[in-house]
């Protein structure tokens, strides 16, 4: 029998039975994506946009590269799968390829599916070594949204679900500037300052709950939607010195920033840190199919030599993802794309300041690399704030962009070209000029 809400053949992107994330299903507006090459998306009427997210921040090879689809391909035919507890030989050659990558003595992989997994990995990784409960993370993060990554998130994503999180994770604010607390109010505080005040602060925490009850520090180096708060020199480094000291491991979080997105090819190396565990997803597959890790230092992997690690997922280490990984990494490698988001970090920052200098609507522009965030202003109306909506009026101009709150995520794929680059800023400033137009007449 045929179901009367099936869609007939002629509507082939119904969405009558999808449960879409994070919006209300009566606002659901999700884009009907029938394919993808390079830098550009075209929907269902062939209408084109410039991706300038990388869709969600990890298509950083760009859509359609023919060498990884291939990689996929020849794995589908040689061993579409093998379970968790089966060695392969594309699981040898990715985790060779990784610790040939990987910062310090990073040359383990536990493989999951995706950052919000890795992050709960980790975290039982870190409480287990040190037989220690707790966990801190920062305020204004984000880890993922399973319940444990929620837990460690520090924004306002994880409040519906509060009550059913994670236990012993403690926040701490980092030195983002403008929401630093703890930073003398109307003060204009040089990095070095702001590096000291942060670090006492996570001090005084890392005191109060007493740090011989504590298995980890979690933190992004560089924190994604929350607004790609870049740190000052020497404050990972600190954050490094106390977990030495105090014997607390430093779990770091390149979900987003790994694998060249800001210009290194994990953020870590801007300031010389090698943590303890190193959580990847995103760029690691460019998203050509889902993967994550959890890269695990030789002195951890040496203590569960004799225990066992309590803990599997049915599709870790799936051969055709690891394949994609391994094609991925080669295409970076190969083409240089990691240099590249470097050589085009100056040329990208200078575009954004010109882009705050000429709209009165935005508060500020930061970058590493080819990750930034454009902070809008709120407006006098807090119901009706004048970033509301904008990710969809850049969609109907033709440009891809990650929303969160008042910041536009920018993270373009490592291949775009200068003209490119041209091209999403120029839409970006005709629509900001309709939000300083805006911004006007409020305040007329």
């Amino acid at each position: 029998m045929t179901d009367d809400r099936d869609p007939p053949d002629k509507a082939p992107f119904s969405t009558v039975h999808d449960f879409w994330t994070w919006t209300a299903q009566a606002s659901a507006n999700p884009l009907p994506l029938a394919r993808a090459e390079g830098v550009y998306l075209w929907d269902a009427d062939g209408r084109r946009y410039l991706d300038f997210s990388s869709t969600v921040m990890c298509v950083n090879i760009g859509h359609g590269d023919r060498r990884v689809i291939q990689a996929i391909q020849d794995q589908a035919e040689a061993l579409p799968y093998a379970g968790p507890r089966m060695a392969t030989r594309i699981r040898a050659r990715l985790g060779r390829r990784l610790a040939e990558l990987t910062p310090g003595e990073l040359n383990r992989f536990l493989f999951t599916l995706g950052g919000a997994d890795a992050n709960e990995n980790a975290v039982k990784l870190a409480r287990a070594f040190t037989g220690r409960p707790k966990v801190l993370a920062r305020y204004r993060s984000y880890h993922g949204a399973t319940h444990g990554a929620l837990a460690l998130t520090g924004d306002s994503r994880r409040r519906p679900w509060e009550p059913f999180l994670m236990p012993d994770v403690v926040h701490f604010h980092g030195p983002d500037r403008g929401h630093a607390p703890f930073a003398p109010a109307g003060a204009e505080l040089d990095d070095e300052q702001l590096c000291r005040l942060a670090i006492r602060h996570l001090e005084d925490v890392i005191d109060a709950e007493e740090p011989e009850t504590i298995a980890a520090i979690v933190l992004e180096p560089v924190s994604g939607a929350n607004g790609v708060a870049i740190p000052p020199d020497g404050y990972l480094q600190h954050i490094q010195a106390i977990c030495r000291r105090e014997g607390i491991l430093l779990v770091l979080d390149e979900v987003l920033t790994g694998f060249g997105r800001t210009g290194r090819w994990f953020a870590c190396q801007h300031w010389d840190v090698a943590p303890d565990l190193m959580t990847l997803a995103k760029g690691l597959t460019s998203g050509y199919l889902p993967l994550g890790a959890v890269a695990i230092s030789e002195s951890i992997a040496r203590f569960f030599e004799e225990r066992a690690f309590v803990s599997g997922l049915t599709y870790s280490g799936h051969p055709m993802c690891l394949a994609a990984a391994l094609a991925n990494i080669e295409v970076l490698d190969g083409d240089e794309l990691v240099g590249r988001a470097a050589t085009l970090a100056p040329e990208f920052a200078v575009r954004l300041a010109a882009l705050k200098d000429g709209h009165r609507g935005v508060a500020a522009v930061r970058s590493i690399g080819l990750l930034a965030a454009v902070e809008m202003m709120p407006g006098q109306d807090p119901e009706e704030p004048l970033w509301r909506g904008l990710a969809s009026e850049l969609r109907q101009a033709g440009l891809w962009v990650h929303q969160h709150d008042q910041m536009l995520i920018l993270a373009p794929p490592l291949i775009i070209s200068r003209a490119q680059l041209d091209e999403g800023f120029s839409i970006l400033s005709d629509i900001l000029d309709g939000v300083d137009a805006r911004l006007v007449e409020r305040h007329a």
